[in-house]
């Protein structure tokens, strides 16, 4: 084996490492978001105590809004449902040896997303669930993104072109983690800077109206960086690709630790 053969191999390598860690990072923090909807959320439906939802940075349970309070938490409730099927889709070996459940999943999937999409944007711009103009047009955006994504990963999958259909999946997955991915950055920004710079609490501060969009937008660009970098980059742009992928996990890692003490813990 010749020096530039064993250097691609190694890079190629690499970059999959660096991807199966990321997604490993990725699952822990995803299943710590549905653990606390499921005891924030689900708890409260158990107990018929609504009160909690109130406690919340967007409006949620209002008194007498029954049509609202219903899109609300059917809303978060089938955040956790897809967060968790999500993941469960990007896992090679449910793909390879129980075929029947990923498709069945990916089409759960997939009519969540839509459902899911048409539910925020009413949300955002019927019932008023957000602190700012700007952060309202990012969700929508996002929302937008999620239903085309959706639609072509659907129609890539009934033609059968199957590499198609796992690249608008994969971007469907992150368009619809948007609103975790919001989270985690802005935990991740707040505990590197030990404080929230360049935020307000309305909030339309620069990181705000940056972060915005950004957070669903990043994400994306990484990926498309990384399709690109799997099919086309030697072995040293696959090196920097995978050294670059594993520091982003790290960050999203410190991101999720801030997110469970902050947000996310039972006991905050």
């Amino acid at each position: 084996m010749t020096l530039e053969k064993h250097l691609e191999t190694k890079a190629d390598k690499a970059l999959k490492a660096a991807a199966v860690f990321w997604f490993f990072v990725a699952v822990i923090g995803q299943w710590l978001f549905v653990y606390y909807i499921a005891v924030h959320y689900g708890g409260g439906i158990a107990q018929g105590d609504f009160e909690a939802w109130k406690n919340t940075s967007i409006k949620g349970h209002v008194d007498g809004d029954i049509s609202g309070n219903f899109f609300f938490i059917t809303h978060v409730l089938m955040a956790a449902i897809i967060t968790f099927g999500g993941t469960l889709q990007l896992v090679p070996q449910i793909r390879e040896r129980a075929i029947n459940f990923h498709r069945w999943n990916g089409r759960l999937f997939i009519l969540m997303a839509f459902v899911m999409s048409l539910g925020g944007l009413y949300l955002v711009w019927v019932r008023g669930a957000v602190l700012a103009v700007i952060g309202g047009v990012g969700t929508s955006l996002n929302a937008i993104l999620i239903m085309i994504f959706a639609f072509m990963a659907v129609q890539k999958a009934r033609k059968y072109d199957l590499s198609a259909h796992r690249r608008w999946a994969l971007r469907t997955f992150l368009m619809v983690n948007g609103v975790w991915f919001f989270r985690v950055g802005f935990m991740a920004w707040i505990l590197i800077n030990q404080a929230p710079v360049g935020s307000t609490e309305n909030p339309d501060g620069p990181f705000d109206i940056i972060w915005a969009f950004a957070n669903f937008l990043l994400p994306l660009a990484v990926l498309e960086i990384y399709f690109y970098t799997q099919k086309d980059a030697g072995s040293v742009g696959k090196f920097v690709m995978a050294a670059g992928l594993f520091t982003l996990s790290l960050l999203m890692a410190v991101g999720i630790f801030g997110a469970y003490l902050m947000m996310w813990s039972p006991n905050f």
